[in-house]
């Protein structure tokens, strides 16, 4: 996948905001003020996505996808960050993409959960 599609997607799940963190010169989809998905580049520049994922799914995707590693920057645990370049099917990468705006969108209180999926967003 390439940046922009990864961006399209992003901004199309309910209630999803962007934002640019200049310190750390990525760019960042947040739902409800908690960052679901960050794109950049690791050490080398190479580019990468980052996407929050349960742990145990996380273990599982890095054991069989090479270009899925944990985390970078982040909490390996809670985190994989994917390669642009990794052999990483169009629907996987939609659903973890889904399945990270999900887990932070369900960690938001219920007020703001109810304002976002009323269309009043955050």
């Amino acid at each position: 996948m390439n940046k922009e599609t990864l961006e399209t997607y992003c901004s199309k799940l309910p209630g999803a905001k962007y934002d640019y963190q200049q310190d750390w010169e990525v760019d960042r989809y947040l739902v409800g003020g908690k960052m679901f998905a960050m794109i950049g580049g690791d050490s080398q520049g190479k580019p990468i996505i980052t996407l929050k994922c349960d742990p145990n799914r996380s273990e599982e995707l890095r054991e069989n996808y090479e270009g899925i590693i944990p985390g970078y920057y982040m909490n390996k645990a809670h985190w994989n960050s994917i390669y642009y370049d990794a052999n990483i099917p169009t629907e996987l990468m939609e659903n973890l993409i889904s399945h990270s705006h999900s887990l932070v969108f369900h960690k938001l209180p219920k007020k703001v959960q109810n304002e976002i999926e009323s269309g009043g967003g955050l």
